[in-house]
């Protein structure tokens, strides 16, 4: 496609996602209510029932605009992906597009694979360890955009997190890295993911941070065992041209 096609073509994906989110996000803005309860479930065997505190006039309307975005953004997550994958279908080739609507399914799956194992395994145990560090000397005032940060930051996280697959399989079969040399350097693999497990996790908790990383090294694992499979022959070639 020529220049200007693909910034009309970029145009189109972005309206589409900008006005869905939009909508979507004046519509989360109405069930705020509903959407912070079910954000902040796993941690009310932590924090209780206590209310959440907003200590300015605009803090409530802010927080319901967040609560009304994050719905948005998780509802339209499915065609936001699809949009970003469609983006770059023109520029693939027709034997390579028979891969798209199988990597779009996979990475939404992913997504709410990471959101649900943060959802149910995770939250609960990482507010209880940040509770438990008040010990006797402080007294939890739970400020409303705080609990929703927290929680906002690790589902997205981890959701992002679970993409590893997707990544794995588009460095491989567009051959950016190629598959030995992954494989080869597993290790390093290994430590960068530890470190960016680390860094979606800010809460220093070594419960979270050992579950993030040992799902993503094992989603790592998975997806080579799965692209040696599917993508045998050009891995054979590959190491062939290496050798000569």
């Amino acid at each position: 496609m020529p220049f200007m096609s693909h910034l009309s073509e970029l145009r189109k994906r972005l309206t589409i996602v900008v006005t869905l989110i939009s909508v979507l996000t004046v519509v989360g803005y109405v069930y705020s209510d509903q959407i912070y309860l079910i954000l902040v479930g796993p941690m009310t065997p932590v924090i209780g029932d206590q209310g959440a505190f907003v200590f300015d006039i605009l803090e409530a309307m802010s927080n319901r605009f967040r609560l009304g975005m994050f719905g948005a953004l998780v509802v339209g997550s499915p065609v936001i992906l699809y949009q970003t994958l469609a983006f770059f279908l023109p520029a693939l080739k027709p034997k390579e597009r028979r891969w798209f609507m199988w990597t779009f399914v996979a990475a939404v799956l992913l997504f709410l694979g990471g959101v649900a194992f943060c959802y149910f395994l995770i939250l609960e145990p990482s507010t209880l360890w940040l509770v438990q560090q008040s010990g006797e000397t402080f007294d939890l005032l739970l400020r409303a955009q705080s609990a929703m940060t927290f929680a906002m930051w690790f589902l997205a996280g981890f959701g992002l997190a679970f993409e590893v697959p997707v990544i794995v399989f588009y460095l491989v079969y567009f051959n950016v890295v190629p598959y030995a040399t992954l494989r080869k350097n597993w290790r390093v693999v290994w430590v960068v993911m530890v470190v960016v497990a680390s860094m979606i996790t800010p809460d220093w908790n070594p419960w979270s941070m050992v579950a993030l990383s040992a799902c993503m090294i094992a989603l790592f694992e998975a997806s080579m065992l799965l692209v040696r499979i599917m993508l045998t022959r050009r891995i054979r070639a590959q190491a062939q041209l290496d050798l000569e």
